[in-house]
């Protein structure tokens, strides 16, 4: 490794910017997120470098990049996204250190990263599920984020993926567009029971699940970077005021214990959806001992996936840092941190 100061791995979302730094000895020394909303434009995105630039030493590091902002409605199609990020960063990372995660074709320099953009596009959960098979025989990675859940399934420390592309992931299940805090709950079910009744809900934002686990108590308290559905506070009594409002109510019309309840139905609505799209992958054929890997900010429900299923569970982060201080933090950032651990090479995927 020839930059006087390790790697640093970047994870360019549309709604958050992963970054994980590891030195040259391969020690992960800081790994941090930032919100960016580049459907509003890359100012968030440039305001989120000047701030890191003060604690990571980007001018002295390799950089490996992976990305899904490429998908959001700034840009015309999913070409033009990632060329457009590849040159943006080629501006403000040192051109000759900079690579792009393409998938099987490993990690391609800048200079010729257009020439890959479909590979490029969306590659985030390729590089975490590939550093994940080397060293688990088989399971399934489902990384849980803000907005989408990933379910890859490996064995025999190969990928069984049938999708690439999202749609294709979509078709095959191995993507669910639901995570734990930027989804509108009329997303997960179309009716609740409310003191005795089923209730229609209202196809409005009012609430997103970041409100139902916040309620729940499961909320990390890092994962909700946004501004609530009204604009109003992160607090547990304002998000079962605005869980009131999916079942036409107020937040006098029901009890703190109704509201909680009607949280938890929500939950396990989703934790119903994970787990169906899980049983789906183990049935391609994976091996009886297959562990299920809990990655992202909302991996707790893949502990209660693998509790429901009867299946081993192991936290990414300990696969990536085997332990220590930023365990944790890893798991939540995992294709960033993934990405310091791939080397630069065709055979750093398992695909």
């Amino acid at each position: 490794m020839s930059p006087e100061q390790g790697v640093i791995g970047w994870d360019v979302g549309g709604a958050h910017l992963k970054v994980a730094w590891q030195d040259r000895r391969g020690t992960l020394r800081r790994v941090e997120i930032r919100a960016t909303p580049l459907w509003q434009g890359l100012e968030s995105l440039d305001l989120a470098l000047q701030s890191l630039a003060q604690a990571f030493p980007i001018q002295m590091c390799e950089h490996r990049v992976t990305m899904t902002a490429e998908l959001v409605d700034l840009f015309d199609d999913r070409r033009s996204g990632v060329c457009e990020l590849v040159d943006w960063l080629a501006a403000r990372l040192p051109p000759h250190q900079l690579y792009f995660f393409a998938g099987q074709e490993g990690f391609v320099p800048a200079a010729v990263a257009a020439n890959f953009y479909e590979q490029i596009a969306s590659a985030n959960w390729l590089a975490t599920t590939s550093f994940a098979a080397s060293v688990i025989a088989s399971g399934v990675m489902i990384d849980v984020g803000s907005t989408t859940s990933d379910l890859l399934p490996f064995d025999k420390h190969q990928l069984q993926n049938r999708g690439f592309s999202d749609r294709g992931r979509l078709l095959h299940g191995e993507m669910i567009y639901a995570g734990i805090v930027r989804t509108p709950l009329m997303a997960i079910t179309d009716r609740v029971p409310f003191k005795g009744d089923w209730l229609t809900l209202a196809n409005e934002h009012f609430a997103t699940t970041a409100d139902i686990y916040r309620i729940l108590g499961d909320l990390p308290e890092h994962a909700d970077l946004y501004p609530a559905a009204d604009g109003k506070a992160h607090s547990i009594t304002a998000s079962m005021r605005r869980l009131s409002r999916m079942v036409g109510a107020d937040l006098g019309d029901g009890s703190d214990a109704d509201w909680y309840r009607l949280a938890a139905f929500f939950a396990d609505r989703q934790l119903d959806a994970l787990t169906l799209a899980c049983q789906r992958q183990l049935s391609l054929g994976l091996a009886d001992s297959a562990t299920l890997i809990g990655a992202g900010v909302g991996r707790f429900l893949v502990q209660r996936v693998a509790d429901r299923l009867g299946c081993p569970y192991i936290d990414m982060g300990q696969l990536l840092t085997e332990g220590g201080e930023y365990c944790a933090k890893a798991a939540d950032c995992a294709p960033a941190v993934a990405l310091l651990r791939l080397q630069r090479c065709r055979s750093a995927v398992c695909a």
